[in-house]
Order: structure tokens, then C-alpha cells, then sequence
């Protein structure tokens, strides 16, 4: 009977080890391919969401700039008649003129300055919400791919060195493209 047990116990000390050992080779394995990276300014440039947002903005932008321009037109159109007609006016005339003109153009200044302010918010307000719609995808992603750590490699050099396999951005790309239709 001590000899069944002995048999048993070997058999079943055998298949852990077996077990075991499997298992340290499938994590180790996993592991292998856990960490991956997605080349960032590629990924944004080349997502559909972000192409359009950039379409957007510079369509808004493109109106509030002819807005701009036409005041400055307006503005610069108002200084040259008064420097043709400026020999013609009184002193007093003269100086109501300056007075104006320099209003107009701190006005014009102003609406300049107020202009470039709203195109920034708004190009960051585009932004933050197609980065989010780039990060809730990878996480999703990253999750259903089983990945333990997505890195993002930028411009400025964060990944040096990656084997070859390790970017997927093309298959991340691909399917945010696909996702946004």
C-alpha cells in the first residue's frame, strides 16, 4: 500500500511540475508580448477624428481671420483718407481724427488678440477631445489584446529602442479609423 501511495504521490508531484512548468512558459511567453508601443504623432496623424477636428478648426479659423482682415482693411483704409485729407482739417479736426483712429486701432487690437485666444482654446479643446477618444481606444484596445503596458513613443525620443513587432500603430490606427465610422 505504501508503494501505491509513493506512485501516486510521484505521479501527481510529475504533472505540477508539469503544470507548473507549463504555466511559467505561457506567462513568460505572454510576457514577451505584453509591451508594446504605438508611434504617437503617426497615430494622431493619421486618425480620421483628428484629421477632421483640424478641418473644423481651420474652418472656423478661416472666418474669424476674414473678420480680422476685413477690419484691418477698414482700420488701414480710414488712416490713409486722413493722411490725404489731413492738410484740409482744422488742428481741432486734426486731433478728433488721431483720437478716432487710434481707438479704432486699439479696438482692432483688441478683437485681434481676442481672436487668436479663442482659435488656441478651441485647437486645445479639439484636441483634448480626440486625445481622449485616441486613449479610451487603446485602453479598450490594450485590454482586449491582453496587452499589460502600451507606450507611446513621441518625437521627442521617449522610446529609443523597441524590437521589431513591438509598434503596432498601424493595427491600432486601423482600427480607431474603423471604430470612428
Amino acid at each position: 500500500m505504501y508503494g501505491v501511495n509513493k506512485s501516486v504521490f510521484d505521479w501527481a508531484f510529475k504533472v505540477f511540475v508539469m503544470l507548473a512548468l507549463v504555466v511559467v512558459i505561457a506567462m513568460q511567453f505572454r510576457k514577451s508580448e505584453s509591451i508594446v508601443y504605438v508611434d504617437a504623432v503617426k497615430l494622431l496623424n493619421g486618425y480620421n477624428g483628428m484629421q477632421q477636428a483640424r478641418k473644423d478648426l481651420e474652418a472656423k479659423s478661416s472666418v474669424w481671420r476674414a473678420n480680422v482682415d476685413s477690419l484691418k482693411g477698414e482700420l488701414e483704409l480710414g488712416i490713409k483718407e486722413y493722411q490725404s485729407k489731413k492738410q484740409s482739417l482744422s488742428g481741432k479736426e486734426q486731433k478728433l481724427t488721431e483720437e478716432l483712429l487710434r481707438t479704432k486701432q486699439e479696438q482692432f487690437m483688441s478683437y485681434q488678440q481676442a481672436i487668436a485666444d479663442k482659435i488656441q482654446r478651441e485647437d486645445q479643446e479639439l484636441t483634448a477631445k480626440v486625445l481622449g477618444n485616441v486613449n479610451d481606444y487603446i485602453k479598450k484596445f490594450g485590454e482586449e489584446n491582453n496587452y499589460e503596458i502600451i507606450l507611446a513613443a513621441t518625437q521627442y525620443g521617449n522610446i529609443v529602442y523597441a524590437e521589431q513587432g513591438k509598434d503596432i500603430t498601424d493595427v491600432v490606427l486601423k482600427g480607431l479609423n474603423e471604430s470612428a465610422r
